[in-house]
């Protein structure tokens, strides 16, 4: 199979936040790559910093209090954390765009859905007329699979459904043909029926315009159906990371298996549905040892004390946990087994 360029590059990146109870290290030095074309989850319960490290690509960190402290976003070799707001914004919307979190308040409720359109295209495609940029418009509200995409041009938010709205956010962040595209959460707060129709839509638009997509969520299920790697994120660190099928198949972190087990199965009568013991810690509460050691049921001595290192376990699959410190994979071994 062909190897894939990578297109984004996240490399030991930090964001913190700063206010008067002290520095909260929301994203804490984690590294992920994302290739053309690809669907990329992250996955994690509320808090574990998935949405900060989005804001954080996007280069909109509300500051103060947050701010980038350390790391690299590399968009095609050039590092995103670097650039001025003037710079960003050519970037932004254009090259890398993103679908917010709910699409009911997302929408500018003042203006027409093709006047929020035509913004960003109006933005980055200075020199197309303005017959061109509403005939983008009207193309790509019918590409998300909206009906009568010229009558809904006039329309405003509140005309619309909660799926309907949704796509016009999807339709937004694809009008300049990013290459990256990130989603936050996508399917929030929409039914079972429209939440399918939507990824659907999504994993469609990657095949036919190989748009790379890191998409943002707590549902194992939306991972599942339309991701190729996951990675895993517990209190600002990544835990666990590989392919989603080996990940299924072969969960190594407690956090990870935890997970797995807390989804519902119709296959299976349960009395009760597993929980993970305990809850997320505070953002920046745990100064030394394992995150999830006070919560992990597998958890010794050293877990308390020291912070475990994110081992290569396979050629493909990393994992944050001592349980495998001796598993890990040698660079030898690991380019013997890749090749």
């Amino acid at each position: 199979m062909r190897k894939r360029k990578a297109i984004l590059q996240v490399k030991g990146l930090q964001t913190t936040f700063f206010t008067d109870d002290g520095e909260i290290p929301a994203v804490d030095n984690i590294d992920f790559t994302v290739h053309e074309g690809e669907v990329l989850g992250i996955v994690g319960e509320s808090g574990c910093g998935k949405s900060v490290t989005s804001l954080s690509i996007m280069g909109l960190v509300p500051s103060p209090p947050g701010k980038i402290t350390g790391g690299e976003i590399l968009f095609e070799d050039k590092d995103l954390s670097k650039l001025s707001d003037k710079e960003m914004r050519k970037v932004r919307g254009n090259d890398v765009a993103m679908i917010f979190q709910e699409p009911m308040t997302s929408l500018n409720p003042l203006f027409t859905i093709g006047s929020q359109l035509m913004e960003a295209i109006v933005i980055h495609k200075k020199d197309w007329s303005k017959k061109q940029s509403r005939n983008r418009a009207i193309e790509m509200l019918t590409l998300v699979g909206l009906p009568r995409a010229d009558e809904m041009m006039k329309e405003y938010p509140h005309q619309l459904s909660g799926g309907m709205r949704q796509r016009v956010m999807i339709a937004m962040a694809l009008v300049c043909d990013p290459k990256v595209l990130i989603a936050d959460e996508p399917t929030t707060a929409l039914d079972v029926t429209i939440q399918a129709q939507i990824l659907a839509l999504m994993k469609d638009l990657n095949d036919r315009l190989n748009t790379a997509v890191l998409l943002i969520t707590h549902d194992l299920g939306v991972v599942a159906q339309i991701c190729e790697r996951v990675v895993v994120m517990y209190a600002g660190k990544i835990v666990e990371e590989g392919p989603v099928q080996t990940i299924f198949e072969n969960p190594q972190h407690p956090y990870t298996k935890g997970l797995l087990q807390s989804v519902p199965d119709m296959r299976f009568k349960k009395d009760r549905l597993y929980s993970i013991p305990g809850s997320v810690p505070k953002p920046g509460s745990i100064k030394t040892g394992c995150r999830f050691a006070a919560r992990c049921e597998f958890a010794f001595d050293k877990c308390l004390t020291e912070n475990p290192e994110l081992y290569q376990t396979s050629s493909v699959q990393k994992t944050r946990c001592f349980l495998y410190e001796d598993q890990e994979v040698s660079d030898r071994d690991r380019t013997l087994v890749e090749s």
